[in-house]
């Protein structure tokens, strides 16, 4: 890791004010995160960007989020390389990185393919997790529950990539993990933009309770039909919510 002197801080570029949260993951899951630089680096970039900290079209480079980070050039590279390939930025040769744009068409497709790999998964994952992972769902059933009575849009959102990463590793599926890695980021940014302009934090962790709740308990019928309430409310607001015209 390189040291990062005062007159650098002061010249990096940032988007919007340094957070004020901490940057360390919550203590529900720190255990199961992954330490490593790259690890760090790519998890603080990745809220960044789903929670609008770094805003559609900005442009960031290598130096500048290294600065901001704390963390070296090559893990912080290595990071937004694997933003790049969940569409989350676009590197620009010889420019720096462009944070990707939000398109609701295309969001709309997205839906449309996260629907029938998720439905595998969730069914998945209800089958094959282990018993760990199973205590794992249910607490984080009971962390949606505390999410949707207080309305804690980052509790619910830190809450849902636990869930997120949780679901890929128990559906024991490479293939479907890989296309659903692909898929996430973009769909907890979206939600952070357009759906707490609904305030509907409450209906969303409830939704995606129901879920941990059916794979915790084992259950691939019920499992699979909390996926598709979670997806049919996400695709209706989005077709009400926002033009498809955008």
């Amino acid at each position: 890791m390189t040291a990062t002197s005062a007159s650098s801080r002061k010249t990096a570029r940032r988007p919007t004010p340094p957070r004020t949260e901490p940057q360390t993951p919550p203590a529900y899951s720190a255990g199961e995160r992954p330490r490593s630089l790259t690890a760090q680096a790519y998890e603080q970039v990745e809220e960044m960007i789903v929670k609008l900290e770094l805003a559609p079209g900005s442009v960031i480079s290598e130096a500048e989020m290294s600065a901001t980070l704390g963390i070296g050039r090559t893990p912080v590279r290595e990071a937004l390389q694997r933003l790049a390939r969940e569409h989350l930025v676009v590197i620009l040769p010889q420019r720096g990185v462009l944070v990707s744009e939000i398109d609701v068409k295309r969001q709309l497709r997205l839906l449309e393919t996260r629907r029938e790999v998720e439905r595998l998964v969730a069914r998945s994952a209800a089958r094959r997790a282990s018993e760990a992972e199973n205590k794992r769902f249910a607490v984080l059933a009971k962390e949606f529950a505390a999410a949707a009575r207080t309305g804690d849009q980052i509790r619910f959102m830190r809450a849902d990539k636990e869930f997120n990463d949780l679901s890929l590793r128990a559906c024991r599926n490479e293939f479907a993990a890989g296309a659903m890695g692909l898929m996430h980021g973009l769909s907890r940014r979206f939600w952070f933009m357009h759906h707490r302009q609904a305030d509907d934090t409450d209906v969303m962790a409830t939704l995606h309770g129901n879920l941990a709740r059916a794979i915790a308990e084992r259950d691939e019928g019920a499992a699979q039909t909390a996926l598709d309430a979670l997806i049919d409310h996400t695709e209706a607001f989005t077709k009400v919510t926002v033009s498809t015209d955008y």
